[in-house]
């Protein structure tokens, strides 16, 4: 019985620690079973290091469980797990911020809808395929398969390089598919009568290439005419937008017509051209009804049209799964999280997740009632204490890439090494310096041919690895001063580097995203002035403590602002041209 001697003296040692108040019941129990045994006792492996980690705030909640109990040889082989997870027997209590209480918003949106739905109509050669990929960033979506029929418009086509969309493909109706007409409507009345969200068709394209005239071409074969004239009914309440295709073909057409007239002239006739032989027919197959439309050009070197296109898209989305008592619905996020063209409807969605964002709520919700008795109640409740700033920033940054669907397998947005750079950027705000830092942040290898070979050059970050300088992270943030200035200046300076990454490599549909390219983007919002304007306007905002929507306001002002777009191209002109597809280390 030495052991269960040992095991008594390691009760008295701890008998008069409240601290330690769960190990000692832990010991007692053990004890007990030892000495009900009466067999040869192996004592409980214990790992200093993991039993004096804990506070003597998360000590109360310390829960010490018999992992495996087995009996071997006469002997009893006790291990040990020791968990900082606090465990309740009522599954209603909410977990703790050290088991993941600050849950993202975004999770829930993505769990209720993960993939924005969207139908493609249009004839073979529409441009649907280019469009599609322009669009949601992929190389090949599937959609160049000319087989018609039933099979596969209710297939629906996931892209490797962007799981947030999924794709039906329906061909036209022109002669020889007629039986496509029955075909689309079937497939659009089931899917309005899908009971989930993330099953029903949030969006319809119709394609139509813009026909030349001259040419003998025409907008409508007779099967399409006959659809828009039968279809009201079945798209009642889907967002519904024509898309007029190959529109740098009709203004190549134009500069020949007119003798190469200035641009302006060119693009007003074009206009008109579009206007009188798209737009007027398909409103008279509707019989005058409004319809949402849009001319776009999908060729790399001649785009135009894919941001006005996603903007009227999402915004068509937002009105109809959108409601008072709803305004972040899953939808209108799926649809922004989407799309890789237009950054803005990004920002304003990840807008929208910050304000009905049930952790930032939290967050400031106690903070601005931090001077009222109120605040010692939810101080004291499980479902706030414990939170560290690591915490609080933690799910803000998770919302915030997660609108934005960069491709990113590797998920270096998500990494640990990331983060830390942006802790470290906001760090910045509490310490203001005159100018940006002026080192040269970029470092080539030295090369015997008459330029520099830029594939091989190194990214050197601000920034030592960690968060050594940073000793406010691991506070509770409850205990900070100016708490505010950190979350505003994580949430802008993430939006700003995103932007800017975004510009970088928003273009490059369907390649994957590189550590170097995201160091390039990070630099160049550190280094400019943007962010130093940023700051300071941060510093110098002043609030009623008691309106935490007033810091929300700021922060809108401030990733929205007028100039912004200057500041994403001037932050890009000053970015050397290396290959960002090219991946390197955080450090090295």
């Amino acid at each position: 019985m030495s052991d269960a001697l040992s095991l008594r003296r390691e009760e008295e040692r701890f008998r008069n620690d409240s601290v330690n108040d769960c190990r000692l019941q832990l010991i007692k129990s053990l004890w007990k079973y030892a000495v009900e045994r009466r067999d040869s006792f192996v004592p409980p492996r214990r790992s200093k290091s993991t039993l004096s980690k804990f506070s003597p705030d998360q000590a109360g909640k310390v829960v010490s469980k018999v992992a495996t109990c087995l009996i071997k040889r006469g002997k009893v082989d006790i291990t040990l797990e020791v968990s900082s997870q606090p465990v309740s027997t009522d599954p209603g209590l909410p977990p703790t911020a050290t088991s993941g209480g600050l849950t993202p918003t975004t999770e829930e949106l993505i769990k209720q809808c993960p993939r924005f739905r969207i139908l493609v109509v249009g004839k073979t050669g529409a441009g649907k395929s280019s469009l599609i990929d322009r669009v949601f960033g992929t190389n090949t979506t599937g959609v160049a398969d000319d087989r018609p029929g039933k099979a596969k418009i209710e297939d629906g086509l996931i892209s490797p390089q962007n799981d947030r969309f999924i794709l039906h493909d329906s061909q036209g109706f022109e002669p020889g598919e007629g039986c496509n007409y029955d075909t689309v409507i079937s497939f659009i009345e089931a899917r309005k009568k899908e009971p989930h969200i993330k099953d029903q068709l949030h969006a319809v394209w119709f394609c139509f290439p813009v026909p030349i005239i001259q040419y003998g071409e025409r907008l409508l074969e007779t099967g399409a005419e006959t659809f828009l004239e039968q279809s009201h009914e079945a798209l009642r309440n889907i967002p519904t937008v024509v898309v007029f295709t190959k529109y740098d073909r009709l203004i190549r057409h134009v500069q020949v017509a007119t003798d190469r007239v200035p641009e302006a002239d060119v693009e007003a006739e074009a206009k008109q051209y579009l206007q009188t032989h798209c737009v007027e027919p398909i409103r008279r197959c509707l019989k005058d009804k409004a319809i949402l439309h849009v001319a776009v050009s999908s060729k790399p070197d001649r785009q135009r049209g894919l941001d006005e296109l996603t903007k009227l898209t999402y915004e068509s989305v937002t009105e109809s799964f959108t409601s008072k008592s709803n305004m972040v619905s899953p939808v209108p996020f799926a649809a922004a999280g989407a799309q890789r063209v237009e950054p803005g409807v990004k920002i304003q969605s990840s807008i929208n997740v910050g304000k009905q964002s049930e952790s930032m709520h939290k967050v400031m919700v106690l903070y601005t009632h931090s001077l009222r008795e109120y605040w010692r109640a939810l101080a004291s409740s499980t479902n706030f204490r414990g939170f560290t700033m690591l915490d609080c920033l933690g799910v803000i940054h998770t919302d915030i890439i997660s609108v934005w669907n960069f491709y990113d397998p590797s998920e270096y947005l998500s990494s640990e090494e990331f983060r830390n750079l942006m802790v470290n950027m906001v760090a910045k705000v509490d310490a203001p310096t005159n100018s940006p830092a002026s080192t040269n942040l970029t470092r080539s290898g030295t090369f015997s041919g008459p330029f520099p070979l830029m594939t091989a050059a190194i990214v050197i970050l601000p920034f030592v690895a960690g968060l050594a300088l940073v000793r406010w992270v691991n506070e509770s943030y409850q205990r900070l001063q100016n708490v505010h200035q950190k979350f505003m200046a994580y949430i802008v300076d993430l939006t700003h580097v995103l932007d800017i990454l975004f510009a970088l490599k928003g273009g490059e549909g369907g390649k994957k995203l590189s550590r170097r390219a995201i160091k390039l983007a990070f630099n160049a919002y550190y280094t400019s002035s943007w962010m130093e304007e940023v700051h300071e306007s941060i510093r110098q905002f002043r609030h009623t403590i008691m309106d935490h929507d007033e810091i929300m306001e700021k922060i809108e002002e401030l990733v929205l602002a007028s100039d912004r777009e200057a500041h994403v191209t001037s932050a890009i002109k000053g970015i050397s041209p290396v290959d960002t597809e090219q991946d390197e280390e955080w450090y090295g």
